[in-house]
């Protein structure tokens, strides 16, 4: 029984060693071509390390461009879109969540729905509709863009959230002199920060990560994000994957610190949405 237990268990680290490997490689190969030069990119037979480290890459990437203004463009898309999406899907969840009205299925239904739509349909009316408004190729298209697509489904998570916490206490502070929004803020809320976090992570991974959106209403330097800077390095003849990788890699780093700082709110916010209290 012992050694069936000693076999499973290994059975177990191996398999799971197997799928970590799978999933770590691409990463691995991104940060290992960063550091290859041109020319033993593409020799045969592939080196899995190179034979001489080199930093070129990362120093031709801000030589030719403005990546450090790239970085920035998309932080500040990010966090704006984010913090935006983060109260307005909070109200929104907690309307759905404490409350019963008139055609509640179906605004949830439709909020699902929206996730289903090619992108693609929606390109060609907000070209236009961001044209009329004369706000392309500012940042302010994007944060706005962003905040309505991620509105949706952020607020059915944050009323997974809501869903879990007692309404008790609501109306224990309600008692005592609280008004509704005053309960919420002062009471509700923070007991939601993990939630809030994971949310704010959520929407903040798909901001920084969004091409296409971005491809379609920027086109000026100045105002470029990182994935549409990173489009560039693909040429019509060749793809510069030298500088691409070590694109890839300064733009990992970012998200990669937010969620090592965040983990602890992410993992709890995650598992609080995922059990119905």
């Amino acid at each position: 029984m012992q050694r069936d237990h000693i076999w499973w268990q290994t059975a177990r680290v191996v398999v799971l060693g197997g799928f970590l490997a799978f999933a770590i490689f691409p990463l691995y190969w991104i940060v290992i071509t960063s550091l290859k030069g041109q020319k033993e990119i593409f020799s045969l037979p592939i080196r899995y390390w190179p034979d001489e480290v080199t930093l070129l890459n990362y120093l031709e990437i801000f030589r030719i461009s403005h990546f450090q203004v790239y970085i920035w463009n998309s932080f500040l898309v990010s966090l704006f879109a984010s913090a935006l999406v983060v109260v307005i899907a909070m109200l929104g969840g907690y309307v759905l969540a404490r409350f019963s009205f008139r055609g509640k299925r179906e605004v949830m239904f439709g909020f699902l729905v929206t996730q289903m739509i090619p992108i693609f349909i929606g390109m060609a009316p907000l070209y236009v509709m961001m044209s009329k408004m004369h706000i392309l190729n500012s940042l302010f298209s994007l944060i706005l863009i962003y905040t309505v697509m991620l509105i949706p489904f952020c607020t059915i998570i944050m009323s997974g959230f809501f869903q879990r916490i007692p309404n008790a206490l609501e109306e224990a502070a309600m008692m005592d002199g609280c008004s509704r929004i005053s309960a919420l803020f002062r009471v509700i809320v923070p007991i939601m920060l993990p939630g809030i976090a994971a949310t704010f992570i959520f929407a903040f991974v798909q901001c920084w990560n969004e091409l296409i959106m971005a491809v379609l209403f920027i086109d000026e330097e100045s105002v470029k994000t990182i994935p549409v800077a990173m489009n560039a390095f693909i040429k019509k003849y060749d793809i510069e994957w030298g500088a691409m990788s070590a694109a890839t890699v300064l733009s990992v780093i970012p998200t990669m610190l937010l969620f090592a700082f965040c983990q602890k709110y992410l993992v709890e916010g995650l598992t609080q949405g995922a059990v119905k209290g």
